[in-house]
């Protein structure tokens, strides 16, 4: 970006070190990198506002393409006349006979009945567990 060599780099610490001082260096190094990020993201936020207008530009021309091709095509192929017109016919889906309504709820048959296990039945109950007395 800015093609500095080594050399170049020498001599500008070297006056660097006699303009400024060691002692107030590290505070003006720290000042010139806090400015170096200030123009980076203030560089970044105009390129990406650059980028966008170019996308959106971009994309305005390409809706336009594709309403002028649209109505090309539309006008070359106009839609058939049979092709908006209702069907003629029965639907194959009207041809079911409705399901009788039931008159009362399902109940399980008799010998699935007697093999259902009960409330008690799942619920087991522990041994009771004689407890250990403290000791005081």
């Amino acid at each position: 970006m800015f093609d500095i060599g080594w050399d170049e780099m020498l001599l500008t610490a070297f006056i660097a070190i006699i303009v400024i001082g060691p002692k107030d260096l590290p505070r003006a190094l720290r000042t010139a990198g806090q400015w170096m990020g200030k123009i980076r993201r203030v560089s970044g936020h105009f390129r990406s506002g650059i980028e966008t207008m170019i996308r959106e530009a971009e994309i305005e021309e390409m809706e336009t393409q594709w309403r002028d091709q649209n109505a090309a095509i539309m006008a070359a192929h106009p839609p058939e006349a049979a092709a908006t017109e209702p069907l003629v016919g029965v639907d194959p889906g009207t041809l079911m006979e409705p399901l009788p309504p039931a008159s009362e709820p399902a109940s399980p048959p008799k010998k699935l009945a007697k093999k259902l296990p009960t409330k008690t039945a799942l619920v087991k109950k522990a041994p009771a567990k004689p407890r250990a007395k403290a000791a005081k």
